[in-house]
């Protein structure tokens, strides 16, 4: 997080983390898709030739509270590959929740477990607490023919402490839910820890409303939760 009395401004940063090709820049444009076009910024991504993040992609979100803050929420991806371990470890740096986008299939399990003990070892190496960072899982490709059932999806639910959410990214089904919890999670995270609400005027309520009421959520669960802006249709 960075707090900017002066200027008063508010930046959050959200990295997502995964196995390549788990579905991370998938879900970073179907965000940016369902934005409204006045608020966000020009998605940015370096691919391979393989169609495979090199680096990261940057969505800048911003809105001005009612208190006068204007806050930016930034959506990184880390690169997937192997070779990529350094990167990842810079684009973790400072981050404020983390989503971890693993492939739902059954033959994706011990590349899975691999990248989340990877995602635990990077955190440790560049200072970030686990158990102070939020992180939320999604499992990706639930639509696959080997894909875990919803059973075992509620299994690791109870595992770990983390929120699990089911996504077929590509068709951008889950993807509003997990950044929901994402944000959700930091938002109560910070606010307990730097009592944002009290410091700047800004509740829980309408920091996520202001973001997904600039969101297109037709058919997702978060229709009814945040209804569309007066005269602004999805």
């Amino acid at each position: 997080m960075q707090l900017n009395h002066a200027q008063r401004e508010l930046t959050l940063k959200i990295v997502y983390y995964g196995p390549g090709l788990s579905g991370k820049t998938t879900n970073l444009r179907a965000i940016h898709a369902r934005a409204r076009p006045e608020a966000r910024g020009r998605l940015l991504s370096v691919e391979t030739h393989e169609d495979r993040t090199l680096f990261f992609d940057l969505l800048p979100v911003f809105f001005t509270s009612s208190s006068g803050f204007k806050v930016k929420l930034k959506l990184f991806t880390v690169p997937g590959q192997v070779v990529h371990d350094a990167t990842r470890r810079v684009v973790l740096q400072n981050a404020d929740a983390v989503a971890f986008i693993a492939d739902s299939r059954r033959s994706a399990s011990a590349e899975n477990n691999a990248y989340w003990r990877k995602l635990r070892a990077n955190m440790r190496e560049i200072g970030l607490d686990a158990t102070q960072v939020p992180v939320v899982i999604q499992f990706n490709k639930r639509d696959l023919p080997d894909a875990q059932t919803d059973a075992e999806l509620e299994e690791a639910r109870k595992k770990g402490g983390e929120p699990v959410v089911g996504a077929v990214a590509l068709r951008g089904e889950g993807v509003m839910e997990t950044l929901h919890a994402l944000l959700q999670s930091a938002w109560r995270n910070l606010d307990e820890r730097a009592r944002l609400s009290r410091n700047i005027g800004l509740t829980e309520k309408e920091f996520l409303t202001h973001i997904f009421q600039q969101m297109d959520l037709t058919g997702t669960g978060l229709e009814s939760q945040y209804p569309s802006l007066p005269g602004r249709p999805r």
